[in-house]
């Protein structure tokens, strides 16, 4: 039976390569945006195993997302799956952050994340189980100095997939936090730093295995909370 994957913030990179590696598993890949150009191309062009549903989606609006997913489940059926990959910074320190930018930064990577996570567990609650996926980043775990906005949503989030991961693991609910501790390769990131050996990036695509990964341990009984993925360079810049 197919499985419904929602992955709220798509774009090029890993969330692309989330879309296309769940549809290449058969799954109803719901994409959330504000991108609607991008998104309705994406999901034209999925594996021919998945289908794809754009869905244009503001992740720092609840009722923007409660409506994607009444869409997602009109098309698709209840969730099983669910990415929390949007992200939002200001890459400024305490006296430079605008209360505007912090609360920019908490609406998109923890509200948007509580709102999701709420629909979607919701959903597996009254069926067999599912799984939740959090991206991470190195400000998650580790404050890097100067970020004060991304690095307070982070952990909030880190602290959210944790408390999920412990009140509903025994109702089948496997919720997951994945640590990117590195740059993700893209177009954008080789323009914007030219001079850095295309090596020290993250594959998107090996990036998406892990998390396919994750989703194939959501029926057994030692489940794993928390991957690092990184690729060992010590000049990396760190998200």
């Amino acid at each position: 039976m197919s499985r419904t994957a929602v992955i709220a913030g798509v774009g090029p990179g890993l969330g692309e390569s989330l879309a296309r590696r769940f549809a290449a598993e058969g799954c109803q890949v719901a994409l959330f945006a504000r991108s609607t150009d991008y998104i309705e191309e994406l999901a034209d062009d999925l594996p021919e195993s998945g289908e794809g549903l754009a869905v244009t989606t503001d992740l720092t609006d609840v009722e923007s997302i409660e409506a994607g997913f009444d869409t997602v489940r009109d098309a698709f059926g209840p969730v099983d799956i669910l990415v929390n990959h949007a992200s939002a910074a200001s890459w400024t320190g305490l006296m430079d952050t605008s209360v505007e930018e912090f609360e920019e930064a908490w609406a998109v990577n923890g509200r948007g994340a509580f709102v999701c996570s709420q629909e979607a567990v919701g959903d597996m609650l009254d069926t067999d189980g599912g799984t939740v996926i959090f991206t991470g980043a190195t400000s998650a775990v580790r404050s890097l100095g100067g970020s004060i906005g991304f690095t307070a949503a982070k952990f909030a989030a880190r602290g959210m997939a944790m408390d999920i991961a412990q009140e509903y693991g025994p109702e089948g609910v496997h919720v997951a936090h994945v640590v990117i501790d590195g740059q993700i390769d893209s177009e954008a990131v080789r323009e914007r730093l030219p001079d850095r050996d295309g090596e020290t990036f993250l594959d998107p695509d090996e990036m998406a295995e892990t998390y396919w990964h994750l989703v194939e341990q959501d029926n057994v009984s030692t489940q794993p909370f928390e991957v690092h993925i990184t690729n060992g360079s010590q000049n990396s810049e760190f998200m």
